[in-house]
């Protein structure tokens, strides 16, 4: 018995010392935690996909990551936070790469995707749900009704920006319906307030209503796309194309992201981390198919590329509903 303990002791210092080395091969060694700021509220969908993220990377890195929630100013606060830190590494922003690449039409922080490294891990979509005691059952139902009631019906977002109002504002234009838009601090307290009856309607992603949807305290009436969407443990909710033509949502990548000038060792890590670590974790892909998510693991120019189609639909959509203080075109955004 005693050689048997010995041996599987052996085994055990071999494999720790096997992953020790393979650690050893990044060129950055974080020597304290890391921090991520998630400029919106816990619960939400940037604040669930970085919690799995930052548990891949304490695992790579071998270093506590620790996340923060900053909400506010539709994640402007929180993201301005990370670019005036230090850049030494240790503090990095997360979100939606369209978010970022937006706040300086709306005048909210003088920053465009070219100041960051992107790390790209899932792209969302939005799901229009309405609390289930209202009497709309198809999407159709609710146009109907902020036809009728121009301006009144309620939608829950999580502030001017964000992925919900963006959806709202590509409904709204390709409509011509108006509506009551209420904020809130992310999207999770915009669900809630629909859940509880606050309000009516939410256009915030699939990762933030599939629980409510799963317990039927959302009804969901179409995906913001011309996919539909298999949700486990509901089934598949229709694209609003099949009620709405000419809607084009583009992808919707979240992440994480450091500012450009941190050190080019902390980079390489981060890339290597991607490529085989994140690339491949389980864990992402589990939590992407539970929550109705796409698996997106990009990184470098790929990321940046990837992103832009989001930056340049909220753009100029946020610009041409005229909730933009500066034209897309001062800051080389593309018309989508």
């Amino acid at each position: 018995m005693k050689k048997l303990l010995l041996g599987a002791a052996a085994i055990a210092v071999t494999v720790f010392g096997q992953a020790a080395a393979e650690a050893a091969d990044y060129p950055w060694k974080p020597e304290k935690p890391l921090t991520i700021i998630v400029p919106w509220a816990a619960g939400g969908s940037t604040d669930q996909v970085t919690r799995v993220v930052a548990g891949e990377i304490e695992k790579a890195l071998g270093q506590k990551v620790v996340i923060v929630n900053q909400p506010g100013a539709s994640g402007s606060i929180g993201t301005k936070n990370a670019l005036e830190a230090p850049k030494d590494g240790y503090t990095w922003a997360a979100g939606a790469a369209g978010d970022l690449g937006t706040y300086p039409v709306l005048g909210m922080l003088d920053t465009t995707l070219d100041d960051w490294h992107l790390f790209l891990d899932v792209a969302n979509v939005s799901v229009v749900g309405v609390n289930p005691d209202t009497s709309w059952k198809t999407t159709q139902d609710l146009l109907d009704a902020m036809k009728a009631k121009p301006g009144s019906v309620p939608v829950a977002t999580a502030g001017l920006s964000s992925a919900g109002h963006n959806a709202m504002e590509l409904i709204a234009q390709a409509t011509g319906v108006t509506y009551k838009h209420v904020t809130y601090d992310g999207g999770n307290p915009a669900v809630i307030a629909t859940v509880s009856g606050e309000t009516e309607v939410t256009t915030q992603l699939a990762v933030e209503q599939a629980e409510m949807i799963r317990a039927g305290r959302i009804r969901p009436l179409s995906v913001v796309g011309d996919t539909g969407l298999e949700l486990e443990g509901h089934g598949t909710i229709p694209p609003i194309t099949d009620t709405v033509e000419g809607i084009k949502a583009a992808t919707n990548y979240f992440g994480i992201w450091a500012p450009k000038g941190v050190p080019e060792e902390v980079v390489q890590t981060m890339e290597a981390v991607w490529k085989n670590e994140i690339a491949s974790s389980e864990a992402l892909k589990k939590y992407a198919a539970n929550r109705g998510a796409l698996f997106t693991p990009y990184y470098g120019e790929e990321a940046k590329e990837r992103a832009m189609g989001m930056v340049s639909s909220n753009a100029w959509t946020l610009f041409e509903g005229g909730k933009a203080k500066e034209s897309p075109e001062k800051f080389g955004i593309p018309r989508p």
